[in-house]
């Protein structure tokens, strides 16, 4: 894209983060649909052609169904100009798709079947092909930068594995874990929600106007349409919806686009963390030669990355939540709503890409400030109260969660003030050395063996 059409681009994403998009394009572009279309339209031609059902429909030779392949396979952006060019005449963006086949196949062996093209077909049975396998190709995409994202966060998680951080729940104080488990929990999150999008197979419809296959059957009744139109499907790798009106009712991609606003949820969650956790200095972020953190503050890093990632997550979310709340409705067998709003799945899948790599680049920049997480918990020995009046609850002493509060609530304890409580309890030998052995660095549980576990 020259220069100046990317400064005059309406929208950020062919404009200013049009780098980031790049593998998109192809995918949901006008071009992408087009040519999903023409794929579409060329298997169930194929498919026609190969079944013994339909006479006038013969089979193709080994040079015809090459042809023919070719028409998909080598489908460049001047066909879709083309494409777009008989659009003008027929207004009508499927039909355009029929004629462009037609023409290519015009004066070639492949020409007496050109009735067969779009045969029995609705718009809506190619359509619902073309938005599903451009889901299923822009899902290659973004779920590569999503593993990339969560595997940067498993490296990290083992790294840190046994450095102890103070936790904070209600933005206080408490009980210490290890950087390490907590970025753990994030990378098990982000892979359910990565299990729970890889395990949807979008549904799909090849059954004519209202989904009863009318057409069809008042041309061949003989045939078993079902089976003919299913494998057309399963060979795109989808899944038939047998029950339809006269759109696939889209109930797949919703539950598709929830699946991606919750892993989009997750990260933008770990984003608000890792950009706190810059602010408490607990990580410092590399300088880049000649980036600029403050117009009028030289001395600023700022967390860019981090919450350049988290707007273009709401951004995405804001997509994806509206494409899944209207594309099920559709007034009785059909109304053209989802038409215009299916074009812009693409702009969903773009700002959640923007926004992956965003954080990638971030956790890159990161550096660890050990010094300053050991000073937070050394200055911070009040944690300590939970695991003293637990072991005051196990062997029975009067009031053990009254007696620390009244000793730590509210001010600051030193390790003197809690290590002269604990000499003044009537303990166990045993117990009372383990509590006088604890610090707040060494007091987080079973936090190193949690973080392995991702």
């Amino acid at each position: 894209m020259a220069m100046i059409d990317m400064l005059c681009a309406v929208s950020p994403l062919d404009g200013r983060y049009g780098s980031k998009v790049d593998e998109l394009r192809e995918v949901f572009s006008e071009y992408g649909l087009v040519k999903r279309r023409v794929a579409v339209e060329c298997a169930w031609l194929a498919a026609l052609c190969a079944h013994p059902g339909l006479p006038e429909c013969p089979a193709l030779t080994a040079d015809e169904a090459s042809a023919l392949a070719q028409i998909a396979d080598g489908f460049t952006v001047a066909d879709a100009q083309r494409v777009k060019d008989i659009e003008k005449t027929t207004n009508h963006d499927v039909k355009a798709v029929e004629y462009f086949i037609k023409e290519k196949i015009a004066g070639t062996p492949l020409a007496a079947r050109g009735e067969f093209v779009h045969f029995g077909c609705t718009s809506e049975d190619i359509n619902n092909m073309s938005h599903a396998l451009m889901l299923r190709d822009g899902l290659k995409a973004l779920r590569a930068a999503q593993d990339q994202v969560t595997e940067k966060i498993v490296e990290m998680a083992h790294a840190f594995a046994s450095v102890p951080m103070l936790a904070h729940t209600h933005g206080q104080p408490a009980s210490p874990t290890t950087l390490g488990k907590e970025l753990a929990v994030v990378a098990a999150r982000l892979r359910r929600q990565q299990e729970e999008i890889d395990r949807i197979v979008l549904p799909a419809k090849m059954n004519g106007a209202v989904g009863n296959f009318n057409a069809h059957l008042s041309a061949y009744p003989d045939v078993d349409w079902e089976a003919l139109a299913r494998g057309v499907i399963e060979g795109f790798g989808l899944r038939q919806n047998r029950l339809t009106i006269q759109i696939e009712p889209h109930d797949g991609m919703a539950e598709l686009f929830d699946a991606l606003q919750r892993w989009n949820t997750v990260l933008l969650d770990f984003d608000r963390d890792v950009w706190t956790y810059v602010s408490f200095g607990y990580f410092k972020q590399k300088t880049v030669k000649g980036e600029i953190g403050s117009s009028t503050m030289p001395h600023k890093v700022n967390p860019i990355d981090f919450e350049n990632s988290e707007g273009n997550l709401g951004l995405s979310n804001a997509v994806f939540g509206f494409l899944a709340r209207k594309l099920p409705v559709s007034r009785m067998q059909r109304d053209l709503t989802d038409s215009t709003v299916l074009r812009n799945m693409g702009v969903a899948f773009g700002y959640a890409l923007v926004a992956a790599k965003s954080t990638l680049k971030g956790l890159g920049k990161l550096e660890l400030n050990e010094a300053r997480l050991a000073e937070d918990l050394d200055h911070n020995w009040e944690v300590l109260a939970e695991p003293i009046q637990t072991v005051m609850r196990k062997v029975g002493m009067d009031h053990p969660y009254e007696r620390l509060k009244e000793l730590t609530r509210g001010r600051r304890v030193t390790p003197e003030i809690m290590k002269e409580f604990v000499e003044g309890l009537d303990l166990p030998a045993d117990d009372k050395a383990r509590l006088l052995a604890l610090t707040p660095a060494t007091y987080i549980g079973k936090a190193v063996e949690l973080a392995g576990l991702v």
